[in-house]
């Protein structure tokens, strides 16, 4: 099966947003809340480290969501790949 250069250029393209994302993902999970717990000051009245494992790191996690999602359609307009073009 023939790929063509178009076909190629999309799934770079989209290799490299996830690659990017898993790494935000990465960083937030794993980075930000482990060293979190140096950091002592009050953030809306909780503890950050708390505030940031709890709700911090969820909403980052929506938002990279969010993004995957608006730039997924975006890049599938853009080749004519998206749901009901033919």
């Amino acid at each position: 099966m023939q790929v063509s250069a178009k076909h190629q250029e999309y799934w770079r393209k989209n290799l490299r947003i996830t690659g990017l994302l898993l790494g935000l993902w990465f960083f937030v999970t794993f980075v930000l809340v482990f060293f979190a717990r140096d950091l002592t000051f009050s953030f809306f009245g909780w503890p950050f480290s708390f505030w940031l494992a709890a709700q911090g790191a969820l909403v980052v996690y929506c938002l990279i969501i969010w993004y995957y999602a608006r730039y997924m359609n975006n890049l599938d307009q853009q080749y004519g790949v998206a749901e009901g073009e033919k």
